[in-house]
């Protein structure tokens, strides 16, 4: 399919993009299936499908022009979604900040589609790299800006904060198979634009790598589970966003699979005990798994498999991705941290959820136990996507049958550090929550001081320049033509006035002169034509 008449591109579907939309497809399955007993209405399904078609575009757009269009529609969807419950001012607020900090973050695709007609001459995503300097560079800078900006990296993460005040399953399907994968969906996408400028690939790297090591210090922090959960998303993504930046697509895609299991799983289960216990507090939520076992069960297999504990998903897929950093130790080092903290934030909420037993049993009713337990055994087995054979077809299936796996050490590893930091966690039940940490870094307060404030401020100014001195020129100049009128009208007006009112009695006297002769006598009128004869007559003797 071709969209803009002799620019190719268009909407296919590949084996990244056929990956991308079967997990889609299946989350959103879940989700919707788990929602349907919550007493959502139309608007809310209708706003649900509207963001994962969004993101069914994004994911299979060929060219920056259709990808733009799902991609801000996906913003959009996202800002009616956070913002569901209209009602609520805060959950409104977190909603503009969620859309502002994204849509700030997105002018760089638009930059970057500017750019690849300026330099590379076409829209299409695989002819982006062969574009020449400097609009090569150019073009990846933006990808790069837009891609962290949605997949909530540093230093926009903060917007995934707010994004918590949305509905549990908005949370769910937001953290797990639309908005905030698309980010790394597209700089896997394209690797090749950011391998042939050389600094892109390094800093993408990196960026995923500071991400998933910071964001997961402020996911260990968290005393609110839904907090916990979105720090641990942009750790995770992260991860994604290492492996896009350092060529590892197989592993960086089979972990966003995986992920998506795990954390659609974690946020439902999470809504489960909002609805029942109406807390998110990590010390209001002791012993809530033990309240309901298909919940807790779900909710313990999910987390085991976040926190990298071997067998499950994660443990797997991660050492896909490090394997793609072997070539950069510091990068392998900073992998391997984020990943112990990963075992530690999972544990932090483990802990919490398997306390002491604060209540007695609850109940949930049995379609919304069916979509926790078809997740919890896809957390539990996508792991398999790194084990050979599965691992080869998948890179085959994926365009990249070059890429090598993890090498045992690297894994045995991992693993090993996974199930060490789950027992100190478990051993030490108290975790240092620094302020920097729980307030994820103070980066909105940050932004709003170099951005927000700033903004206003200029924004002011020019109001109060608008009003002052555009507005005070045009009222002056008003002024100025009242003035000239009013001059006018007592200098100039009365001298016309009298010079009309003399012409006027000249007039007047001219013609009363003239009527004098009318007299009525014809001998008067033979006397006066006399009279003018004879002044004709000695006219014509004078001038001959």
């Amino acid at each position: 399919m071709t969209f803009l008449p002799g620019w190719p591109g268009g909407l296919a579907v590949d084996g990244l993009s056929a990956v991308l939309l079967v997990t889609l497809a299946a989350v959103l399955a879940a989700v919707l299936v788990f929602a349907a007993g919550e007493g959502y209405g139309a608007r809310f399904h209708c706003l649900m499908l509207l963001f994962a078609a969004a993101m069914a575009v994004t994911v299979t757009a060929t060219d920056l022009v259709l990808l733009l269009m799902g991609w801000e529609v996906m913003g959009a969807m996202s800002y009616a979604l956070i913002g569901y419950e209209w009602a609520d001012a805060r959950r409104v607020r977190s909603a503009g900040v969620a859309f502002l900090t994204t849509r700030a973050a997105d002018t760089g695709l638009y930059a970057a589609a500017g750019f690849a007609v300026a330099g590379a001459h076409s829209l299409r995503l695989d002819d982006l790299a062969a574009a020449g300097a400097p609009w090569r560079d150019l073009i990846a800078a933006g990808i790069a800006v837009s891609a962290l900006g949605k997949s909530a990296q540093l230093p926009f993460s903060f917007w995934l904060s707010r994004a918590m005040d949305g509905p549990s399953p908005v949370s769910a399907l937001l953290h797990s198979a639309t908005m905030v994968a698309a980010g790394a969906y597209l700089l896997v996408r394209v690797h090749p634009l950011l391998a042939a400028t050389g600094w892109a690939a390094a800093l993408v790297s990196w960026a995923g790598a500071a991400t998933a090591l910071v964001l997961g210090a402020v996911a260990l922090a968290q005393r609110d589970l839904k907090q916990l959960l979105a720090a641990s998303t942009c750790a995770q993504i992260g991860f994604m966003v290492l492996g896009a930046g350092a060529g590892a697509v197989g592993g960086a895609t089979a972990h966003l699979v995986a992920h998506a299991a795990v954390k659609s799983l974690l946020f439902l289960c999470a809504g489960v005990w909002l609805g029942v216990l109406g807390t998110r507090r990590l010390d209001a939520l002791r012993g809530a798994a033990r309240r309901h076992r298909t919940v807790g069960a779900a909710f313990g297999t999910g987390a085991l498999a976040l926190a990298g504990v071997p067998p499950l998903s994660l443990w797997v897929t991660k050492d896909e991705v490090l394997a793609g950093v072997g070539g950069s130790p510091a990068l392998l080092a900073v992998g391997l941290a984020a990943s112990v903290l990963s075992a530690a934030y999972a544990a932090k909420a483990l802990l919490a959820a398997f306390g002491p037993a604060g209540g007695g049993a609850f109940r949930v009713p049995f379609p919304r136990q069916a979509p926790l337990v078809v997740l919890a055994f896809a957390a539990a087995v996508l792991g398999v996507l790194g084990v050979p054979p599965v691992a080869d077809a998948w890179r085959r299936l994926l365009g990249v049958p070059d890429e090598s796996g993890p090498e045992p050490w690297l894994v045995a590893l991992s693993g090993v550090l996974a199930v060490l930091a789950v027992g100190a966690v478990m051993a030490v039940r108290r975790i240092p929550e620094p302020a920097w940490a729980v307030n994820w870094l103070w980066l909105e307060g940050a932004a709003s001081a170099a951005v927000v404030r700033p903004a206003f401020a200029a924004a002011r100014a020019l109001a109060r320049f608008d009003d002052r001195v555009v507005d005070g020129a045009v009222r002056g100049v008003a002024r100025g033509g009242r003035a000239l009128a009013g001059l006018a009208g007592r200098r100039v007006e009365p001298r016309l006035d009298g010079l009309v009112a003399a012409v006027g009695r000249a007039a007047r006297g001219l013609g009363a002169l003239a009527r004098r002769p009318q007299t009525g006598q014809v001998h008067m009128y033979y006397a006066q034509a006399a009279v003018v004869l004879a002044v004709l007559v000695v006219v014509a003797v004078l001038a001959g």
